[in-house]
């Protein structure tokens, strides 16, 4: 299935859409000053290097011949003039371009990641975060050149183009002529080549979002691998994802160099056909000074058509560019603050599902019809089959996702109208994936409250039990763990994040497996602290373990889309159904 997912390209082929561009122009008005500068060094910058070849023509045609060293000097020192010029202003237009394209850089992945943020937990379980990273880091750099560089260096072009053609016809109309007379044979070649060569990239940036993707995955998982193994598969794998990315690269080569060889063999052959011209009419009616100058402007009136045949290609990529990242920035945060959501007031912890039903694909329920209310302060258990709906339970409670029918309420309040902030900051929640940072462990604890002091921080790792491992470390609280806390076993890892957890004070705690991966030595002495803990807060434990649960003031077991049974660890007993069946078989084990 995995393998599948990575050989999914996605769809760059659309049709050139200008509302795209337009909308990105929001991000280069922001810059607006900086661009017209630029456009204006640069125009300075090109019309100075133009007006080496007039110099040149003057000097051979005219200077010369007359022995007239005083304006050969004078032709000289405008000479040098130009070339400073065209130089200095060409550097500092250079300087405003880069900054432009890195602040244009800056604004859009600020723009984009604050947006991921907020998109609910289905966004990503639809995704590989791969390919969401393709799009934040290297689609984002494709069209910040685009929209800098690009835009002047196409109404440069232009300008240049313009130029140069105006000052050929100064030296001679008819070689002029003859040199332009290559373009409609470009323009044939360039429109047949250009549509292949812009699929060729995007088919190179499909396969490079694929790589990404499944490298990213695999980085992740890595622990998984070698433990089943599956090293051998997955190099096969990565290499067969390399090697399109070799091919598509080779073939967007490929047709790009047609683009340039064309370019090169016209401009060869009409500077030939102006040369093989210009001799035949040497003499009055033409100047051998007229000729070099004519030549060198021919050469350079070809790479504006070359540039300007590439920009075109920068610019449909772009915009297919563009439509991803707008399309990432359009998606719908549908777990959000209502228009209306107000703060929710600090509460004691009183829990109400009133008829709640909830789907995660819209066709197969979760729960149905589900009900239940919490006293403040009451502790609960979530036990049964996997995929039955514990985890779902808790995270209707903190609204990572939106529920279909009915309501979940908190001291009266829907949580649905209040914010998602005042709503999680009174929640002290520990998932599943006990995920750590890159970082100290202290900066880890700390996450759950940035304003915690480091005697708050050590509190909380003793109640449960993390201090005894930290202080053994080479550096205590202040030993740096790498991403995804990997220098950690997975039990310390929990007992960190339980840690985290317990530091933010919440009115209401979730543990999520929480004590799944500690040893049952720990758990022991991690129970003893959790009772004084769980005083006064409104609990939902999560657990297979059922040991850790029976002092809990109701145990739920959870099956068949709701509430099959409920009861405290003796009643559920006496009762002799799902929950006393699971119990025995635990206890036998």
């Amino acid at each position: 299935m995995a393998r599948n997912r990575f050989d999914v390209d996605e769809n760059l082929e659309t049709p050139f859409n200008i509302k795209h561009l337009l909308r990105a122009g929001s991000y280069i008005g922001r810059h607006k000053k900086k661009m017209i500068l630029a456009l204006l060094y640069s125009a300075i910058s090109a019309a100075a290097a133009l007006l080496g070849p007039l110099l040149i023509q003057r000097s051979i045609n005219v200077s010369v011949p007359n022995r007239d060293y005083g304006e050969l000097a004078i032709l000289a020192v405008i000479m040098l003039c130009a070339i400073l010029a065209s130089v200095l202003f060409s550097r500092v237009r250079s300087k405003y371009m880069i900054e432009v394209g890195q602040e244009i850089i800056y604004d859009i992945r600020k723009d984009l990641f604050e947006h991921l943020q907020k998109l609910p937990f289905q966004f990503y379980d639809d995704r590989p975060h791969g390919k969401i990273l393709t799009r934040v880091i290297n689609y984002i750099n494709s069209v910040s050149d685009a929209l800098s560089n690009g835009i002047i260096n196409f109404v440069l072009e232009i300008f240049n183009l313009i130029l140069i053609a105006v000052f050929m016809l100064l030296c001679d109309v008819r070689l002029s002529l003859v040199v332009m007379a290559g373009v409609p044979l470009l323009v044939v070649v360039v429109m047949l080549v250009k549509p292949a060569q812009r699929r060729a990239w995007q088919d190179n940036s499909n396969k490079n979002s694929n790589l990404n993707a499944y490298l990213h995955e695999s980085l992740d998982g890595m622990k998984i691998t070698q433990a089943f193994v599956r090293e051998e598969e997955n190099a096969e794998i990565y290499d067969k994802l390399n090697q399109n990315c070799k091919r598509t690269w080779m073939k967007a080569q490929y047709t790009s160099n047609l683009i340039w060889l064309s370019v090169d063999n016209i401009s060869t052959w009409v500077v030939g056909a102006m040369y093989l011209t210009g001799l035949m009419m040497l003499g009055p009616q033409v100047q051998i000074g007229t000729l070099i100058a004519l030549a060198s402007y021919a050469w350079r009136f070809w790479q504006p058509i070359l540039n300007l045949s590439n920009l075109y290609n920068t610019f449909i990529n772009a915009v297919a560019y563009l439509e991803r990242i707008f399309e990432m920035m359009d998606e719908p945060v549908t777990v959000d603050d209502a228009p209306d959501a107000e703060e929710l007031p600090p509460i004691s912890g009183a829990v109400k599902f009133d008829d709640v039903t909830f789907s995660y694909d819209g066709t197969i329920n979760v729960l149905e019809h589900f009900d239940l209310e919490v006293s403040p302060g009451e502790s609960i258990a979530l036990v049964g089959p996997t995929g039955a709906g514990k985890t779902t339970v808790v995270n209707l409670l903190s609204r990572f996702y939106n529920i279909n029918d009915g309501k979940v309420m908190l001291d009266g309040h829907d949580i649905a109208k209040v914010t998602l902030h005042s709503l999680r900051s009174q929640m002290g929640i520990m998932l599943q994936d006990s995920f750590i940072f890159s970082g100290t462990i202290m900066d880890n604890i700390r996450y759950g409250r940035l304003d915690a002091t480091d005697e708050e921080v050590i509190a909380a790792a003793k109640t449960v039990c993390a201090h005894e491992f930290i202080s053994q470390m080479e550096d205590g609280y202040y030993t740096q763990v790498n991403e995804r806390g990997s220098r950690l076993s997975q039990g310390q890892k929990q007992l960190v994040a339980f840690a985290r957890t317990l530091l933010s004070d919440p009115k209401i705690l979730v543990l999520d497996e929480a004590t799944s991966s500690i040893d049952a030595k720990t758990e022991r002495l991690l129970q003893e602290g959790l009772q004084a803990l769980l005083k006064g807060r409104t609990s939902f434990i999560i657990a297979h373990r059922l040991s850790t649960i029976k002092n809990c003031d109701r145990i739920l077991y959870i099956s068949d889309k709701g509430i099959a049974e409920m009861g405290n660890h003796e009643a559920l007993l006496e009762q002799r159904g799902k929950y006393y069946q699971l119990y025995t078989a635990q206890v036998e084990d």
